[in-house]
């Protein structure tokens, strides 16, 4: 069921209609016309008004919003009939046939076109080249079937001259893989003559008024269709296609196909010699015919690629092989020279727009498709084919044309209005049969083999001797007589809208038809000089002698009687319907609003008589004589089940029936319905109304529940991927720090028996969350090393050591030289050796001042030069103990001139160069500046680094006895 609409555009659905009645269904589509709807459905079934303009409901958003979706979702629309055609397709690989129909001027051309555009679209979205190439040459191809195939008519400015079926092939991704194309009975007869106030194909006109003047002078041509005699009659004739801009677009589209720049020009030039072979003009004197003058003759010699004298020969000559094996020739008279001459240029016209169509098959055709590797290749079928004829002069073609309406409208009704009623048979619904109009009668009366038309129109083809047109009247007046569908003048003398021995009539479904006997026999049996066939294939071009493959055959082979055009006709035609018999049908039925081509005008009459005709009351009839809707048992309870508290979300009970029958009782319509071994049948829209109704309703309520169940979910979700994450990167951390472990155990397991105890072993990267164990890892490592080193220092050492260690900590980097590579004596002053006097006075003063100021270790001693501030310099020694420093005068029995306690001391002070100068700091501002003298028996010895060394290591020591101590008084 369609969405519904507002009341104000009428019903969206004819089967909703309160009455089924021709002036409701009139009423309703007459206002939907009015309100720029001109899409309805029957069930469905499109029906499509011809609005005679332009459109906005065919762009990018109306395809995204009919893309996947079901009918009833969206308003009536073409994409919904094709995207129904293409789920069928792709869900359930079936293939399906788009059937358009109706009468010439109904819109079938736009509507294929309209179709091939949204399959186009909604397929490929991975946007693959070889795809993208396929589409883009099946979309092209209307482009150039349509300048070669179209003309404009006195109904249509844009008419298909011909009938198409396309097969599009698809994979099994629903993306189309190629296709083919069926053309059947182009219109050749309006090559050399046209209707009053109608034109040739576009093509010509496209060639004259859109070539450039250098390819119009290559061929002979004037831009102007009012001198060639096959374009001269629609030369005046007004019309919407702009006939410059469309040969740019078939142009372009003939190079996106893939026809080469010769083959182009090859088909231009056989369009310019139809145009020249119209303007041959003869004579004759009695005896023989003759063509008037010789330049036309000479360019489409030149155009064919031809001998100049074998066109002319072809043309005013007949040859014939007689019985016993001789050739001779034939003179023409000068009506049969104008008669070869316009069969040749029909013939020539009908192969080159057969070998354009097999070109493009040869495009666009699968090849190499296995199956196996690629899936069930499936199909969509689009038949877009001309529509019912009824002219003043309705001849051979509009008698086939007309012929194919009846055997589509024969499927339809086998396919639609016969397996409507049968499905309710299948089903085992008691219903009333709702009587139809089955053509079958009227089609019998053209194709029955020995009595119909057809073959009436073969036997006197094949008859030998002189049988014209009036003596084939006259054998189907005595054969049909008492047909009630067929009659002529002759059979109802009263009725004078006929002509005795010209006119005969056939009441087709769509009306009746009166059709002249007037060469009809020529039509059927579609006769061609085979000295024509032999010229072309004999011509130098390539592409002209592809197209005439039957020309080589000489005139003493003996070759079979060809197939009459009608028996060839027929034989498609029945093809086609066994081809489109074996797909899913969708129909799109086309309605011309008005004659006048305004859009605007809704001709009541004229419409009214097309609904009739095409059958749409009855296929409204059968879709809802009691029953307006049907759906299986699981769709319908899919749709409605959350109506019904016994099956929402789920029901328990046995079958799907069950729970449908639920849902009808809670709803009280259980006696508007009836229950099909697998469907549920709805007699009235009413109830469908109901619950479609009470869905809408609940449909935000179910919504929100749904956003709060999923949400929900979505956040236990992030919340299980979270702890899933936390739990990865715990188990990752360990294994880090487990391996960074078993790492260093390993490196450094033997480091106790290496000789630098592991100091060379190269530390592994840590982890980020081990980089300050890892520091103080490397800390506890040196620290051990270090410890390992200090073990094998003799205690006697230690002091220097201690001393050494301390002035690098405080040196290094701020002095080169500090005399790490000597021995430290400490006491230089109790050490002077080449002075035994001195040293023993100084050693006498040391015991006196241990004695008398309690020191217990001298720190340093030695010989300096003092400089006070007035930078006078005098010589002194200088001891430094635990406890004071001393100023001493070594000349003087190293008297004692000065004592400072050491803890008044806050810091020293030494140069980066290499003199011996140190500041004492005191807390006083008195500071002390001395310069070391070096020793006397090596000049170069530096001990301003062992008096730095000795005095930061007392320090160093000093405060972590008091640190100590105070922890200790802490805890006591």
């Amino acid at each position: 069921m369609a969405e519904l609409e507002g009341l104000e555009f009428g019903k969206s659905d004819f089967v909703l209609l309160d009455e089924v009645t021709m002036e409701q269904f009139m009423e309703n589509l007459k206002l939907r016309f009015e309100k720029g709807r001109i899409y309805t459905y029957i069930g469905e079934v499109v029906v499509s008004v011809n609005p005679y303009r332009q459109m906005d409901i065919y762009g990018k958003d109306t395809v995204d919003a009919y893309r996947g979706r079901e009918l009833y979702e969206n308003p009536p629309h073409l994409y919904a009939v094709s995207d129904a055609a293409y789920k069928a397709m792709k869900r359930r690989a079936k293939d399906t046939c788009i059937v358009i129909s109706g009468e010439s001027g109904a819109g079938k051309t736009e509507a294929s076109k309209y179709i091939m555009q949204y399959i186009a679209a909604i397929t490929n979205p991975s946007q693959r080249a070889e795809v993208e190439s396929v589409k883009n040459v099946l979309l092209k191809s209307n482009c150039v079937l349509e300048a070669f195939g179209n003309a404009k008519t006195n109904r249509n400015d844009n008419s298909s001259r011909f009938g198409k079926y396309m097969d599009i092939n698809f994979n099994f991704n629903g993306d189309p893989t190629g296709g083919h194309i069926n053309n059947y009975l182009l219109e050749k007869s309006r090559v050399v003559q046209q209707h009053e106030g109608e034109r040739n194909f576009h093509s010509f006109y496209q060639l004259l008024r859109g070539g450039s003047n250098e390819i119009l002078e290559s061929f002979h041509l004037q831009n102007d269709p009012a001198v060639y005699a096959y374009t001269q009659e629609g030369a005046a004739t007004t019309t919407s296609n702009n006939d410059r801009m469309s040969h740019k677009a078939v142009m372009s589209a003939l190079e996106v196909i893939g026809f080469s720049k010769v083959e182009i020009n090859s088909i231009y030039q056989i369009l310019a010699s139809i145009l020249l072979l119209g303007n041959v003009q003869f004579e004759s004197d009695g005896e023989s015919v003759q063509i008037l003058g010789l330049d036309a003759l000479n360019h489409i010699s030149e155009l064919t690629a031809t001998d100049p004298e074998s066109v002319s020969k072809s043309l005013l000559y007949r040859t014939v092989a007689t019985g016993g094996g001789e050739v001779i020739e034939k003179g023409h008279t000068e009506q049969q020279a104008c008669f070869g001459r316009d069969a040749f240029a029909k013939a020539l016209y009908e192969r080159l727009f057969g070998w354009i169509v097999g070109r493009i098959n040869g495009v666009i055709e699968v090849k190499d498709y296995n199956p196996v590797l690629h899936g069930k290749n499936t199909v969509i079928g689009v038949l877009d084919i001309y529509g019912f004829e009824i002219f003043d002069n309705n001849s051979f073609e509009q008698f086939c044309i007309n012929y194919c309406n009846e055997k589509l409208q024969q499927l339809f009704i086998e396919l639609i209005l016969r397996q409507e009623q049968g499905e309710y048979q299948r089903e085992g619904i008691t219903w009333q049969h709702i009587d139809y109009f089955n053509n079958k009668i009227i089609v019998d009366l053209v194709e029955q083999p020995h009595k119909g038309i057809l073959s009436i129109l073969d036997e006197a083809c094949l008859t030998v001797g002189n049988v014209t047109d009036t003596v084939c009247l006259d054998s189907m007046d005595t054969k049909l007589a008492q047909h009630p569908h067929y009659t002529s003048r002759k059979l109802s003398p009263t009725d004078k809208t006929m002509d005795f021995q010209k006119h005969f009539r056939i009441r087709h479904y769509a009306g009746d038809v009166t059709y002249s006997v007037e060469g009809l026999l020529d039509k059927n049996k579609d006769l061609l000089f085979q000295d024509f066939k032999r010229l072309m294939y004999n011509s130098a071009n390539p592409v002209l002698k592809e197209m005439w493959p039957d020309g080589q055959l000489s005139i003493t082979e003996v070759t079979k009687r060809p197939l009459t055009a009608a028996t060839l006709f027929k034989n498609s035609i029945v093809a086609l319907v066994d081809k489109l018999a074996c797909k899913e049908p969708y129909y799109v039925r086309c309605i011309k609003p008005n004659e006048m081509k305004s859009p605007v005008l809704f001709d009541d009459a004229r419409c009214q008589h097309q609904v009739a005709y095409l059958g749409l009351l009855e296929n409204v009839m059968v879709r809802r004589a009691g029953f307006a809707y049907r759906q299986p048992y699981a769709r319908f309870l899919q749709r409605y089940k959350m109506t019904c508290e016994y099956t929402w979300p789920n029901h328990l009970m046995a079958t799907d029936r069950e729970a449908v029958e639920a849902i009808v009782t809670q709803h009280g319509f259980q006696d508007d319905v009836a229950y099909g071994h697998t469907k549920l049948f709805v007699r009235t829209p009413r109830s469908l109304f109901t619950l479609e109704q009470e869905r809408t309703a609940l449909i935000p309520i179910l919504v929100l529940f749904l956003q709060k169940v999923w949400r929900g979910a979505l956040a236990r979700k992030r919340c299980r991927c979270m702890r899933a994450i936390y739990n990865i990167m715990g188990c990752y951390k360990r294994y880090k720090v487990k391996s960074h472990f078993w790492e260093v155990e390993q490196r450094f397991a033997n480091a106790r028996t290496m000789a630098d105890y592991g100091k060379s072993v190269e530390w592994p990267t840590p982890p980020a969350a081990l980089s300050q164990f890892h520091n103080i890892t490397v800390m506890l490592h040196r620290r051990w090393w270090a410890r390992q080193i200090v073990k094998n220092i003799p205690p006697s050492d230690m002091l220097e050591v201690r001393a050494k260690v301390a002035a690098l900590t405080a040196l290094s980097g701020e002095r080169k030289d500090w005399g790490v590579s000597r021995a430290w004596e400490r006491d230089y002053l109790a050490n002077v050796r080449d002075c035994p006097l001195t040293n023993s006075s100084f050693i006498r003063l040391s015991k006196e001042l241990r004695n008398k100021d309690k020191y217990s270790q001298v720190l340093f001693s030695g010989f300096c030069r003092k400089v006070n501030r007035f930078n006078k310099s005098t010589d002194r020694g200088l001891l430094v103990t635990d406890k004071y420093v001393y100023k001493l005068d070594p000349k003087k029995h190293y008297k004692v001139l000065k004592r400072l306690p050491l803890d008044a001391f806050t810091g020293l002070s030494v140069t980066s160069g290499f003199d011996q100068m140190v500041a004492l700091h005191t807390s006083s501002q008195d500071d002390v500046l001395v310069c070391l003298q070096r020793g006397e028996l090596c000049p170069n010895q530096d001990r301003v680094g062992e008096l730095v060394g000795a005095m930061v290591d007392h320090f160093t020591r000093s405060k972590r006895r008091e640190e100590i101590s105070e922890v200790a008084s802490v805890c006591s």
